[in-house]
């Protein structure tokens, strides 16, 4: 994409009221250094084309050209504990077996009988073979083959050549990742810098005790895109503008891969008027907010229903308030953890499809699929819970896979959340409706608070124009 603005024209707008860096600045905590570096890049102001989320012509060329080459989120390792425990994972045209081997390592193959193609399985679960349900090929957990009925009529099929196709595996923070085609960079690399980020927060002492998905009438980047930024907010969440700097936001770019969005909560929105709001009146409406029941919640058994002291901020109110209630729930010493840490959205994004939130409350982890056609996706949305400590990590929770006629608030775990998503799926199938009947075909961005998608595209052509990956 070439720049039709110079540099200077987006590197250096930010919205009006305090900043993150003033934030961090003035938090109870010394903040770490991926909390404090301004990492924007600025990667020009041109259009998107429409069609990249409505072409079934593009979405074919994304199968082809960039999922097969990219490291896929493919299962956490609560997920399969246990030796012979395997887990289905499917994407863009492709179903793997991703399965605990005896040493404990994870394998991943394809999903399919070599004799006449079957699906060797269609749900997770925990077997030592695979056999096939329709003539009784039978696979080993590590992919070799095991044995056949009739195997007098397949003497032209060695076993080595019916070993199990396999996709390289790589672990990194409690996550699983799989890619189709071997070579290009390591996992590390391909994450970086979200390792050394997430050092700090451990996910690899966290496991799942939500986990719900739903299909989306919208293309799988449409949809993840509405997670990309935080300043729809004054439009589609104003509930939340009372605790929320939505535009007092700081976005990052890292390289082709990495970017984040870093969302303050426990100050006022530049969007509400100041005038009057104390600082009491922002952790009663959070707490209100959490609470679920508008004007007549009653707050008394909330350990977040806090008295600001004289000369303190809600924000830093808030902090101390969660600092003691998640160091009570987990046994760890969250003492140095920020109120940054403890209280706000720290959204990363790795390309293609992974999000998972940074900090010490439980996270939020994104995935987001294709679906069959180019309009429509999978969302599935994790939360990661902090094991108490010095105790065993419990088995992640099974998807709570919702109905195609569903509201999220029908996965009564979501708590609020699911309102939330449910003011997003109001946006998107008439976004992807209005994407298909664009008369001028564009898409305009943001040059700050849009700059993730704007990166996200970015990757995305180099994959399709084979500058990323290894292809061929």
């Amino acid at each position: 994409m070439a720049d039709s603005n110079p540099p200077e024209a987006g590197s250096a707008a930010r919205s009006p009221g305090i900043s993150w860096s003033e934030l961090m600045a003035i938090d109870s905590r010394p903040a770490p250094a991926c909390l404090t570096s301004d990492h924007y890049t600025y990667l020009g102001s041109d259009p998107l084309p429409a069609e990249r989320y409505t072409s079934e012509a593009f979405a074919q060329a994304e199968r082809e050209k960039m999922w097969p080459y990219v490291w896929q989120f493919a299962a956490r390792e609560e997920d399969l504990p246990d030796e012979g425990d395997y887990v289905v994972y499917e994407n863009a045209g492709r179903s793997y077996l991703i399965s605990r081997q005896a040493d404990g390592s994870v394998r991943a193959h394809h999903n399919v009988c070599l004799h006449r193609g079957r699906k060797l399985r269609t749900q997770d679960g925990a077997a030592d073979k695979f056999t096939c349900p329709f003539h009784g090929f039978t696979w080993n957990k590590d992919g070799s083959f095991d044995s056949m009925p009739c195997a007098w009529d397949f003497g032209h099929l060695p076993k080595e050549r019916l070993h199990l196709p396999e996709a390289e595996v790589g672990r990194w923070g409690g996550y699983i990742f799989l890619r189709e085609e071997p070579g290009g960079p390591s996992l590390e690399d391909f994450l970086a810098p979200l390792p050394e980020h997430f050092k700090r927060w451990r996910h690899e002492e966290c496991t799942t005790v939500i986990w719900v998905a739903k299909e989306v009438p919208a293309n799988w980047k449409v949809t993840a895109e509405a997670f990309m930024e935080a300043w729809h907010t004054v439009v589609t969440h104003p509930q939340l503008l009372p605790f929320s700097g939505d535009c007092n936001s700081a976005y990052s770019n890292w390289g082709d891969n990495v970017n984040a969005n870093l969302v303050p909560f426990g100050i006022l929105s530049p969007h509400i008027d100041a005038e009057g709001r104390t600082q009491q009146w922002i952790v009663d409406e959070f707490v209100k907010y959490n609470g679920r029941s508008g004007d007549n919640y009653e707050a008394s058994d909330n350990p977040f229903a806090v008295t600001v002291p004289e000369g303190k901020t809600a924000r830093e109110t808030l902090g101390a308030a969660m600092r003691a209630a998640y160091a009570a729930q987990t046994g760890y010493d969250h003492d140095d953890a920020t109120d940054a840490e403890l209280l706000d959205a720290l959204v990363y994004n790795v390309f293609p499809n992974f999000a998972p939130w940074g900090g010490f409350m439980p996270n939020i982890v994104y995935r987001w699929r294709p679906g069959k056609t180019a309009d429509t996706c999978l969302m599935e949305v994790r939360i990661l819970a902090r094991g108490k400590q010095g105790e065993p990590l419990a088995r992640g929770v099974p998807l709570h896979m919702l109905g195609p006629d569903e509201l999220w608030t029908a996965a009564p775990e979501l708590g609020i959340l699911g309102d939330v998503f449910e003011q997003d799926m109001a946006n998107l199938p008439f976004v992807q409706e209005g994407l298909h009947c664009s008369k001028n075909g564009r898409v305009e961005l943001a040059n700050y608070q849009e700059i993730r998608v704007r990166q996200f595209h970015q990757t995305l052509d180099k994959y399709l124009n084979g500058e990323a990956g290894k292809q061929g």
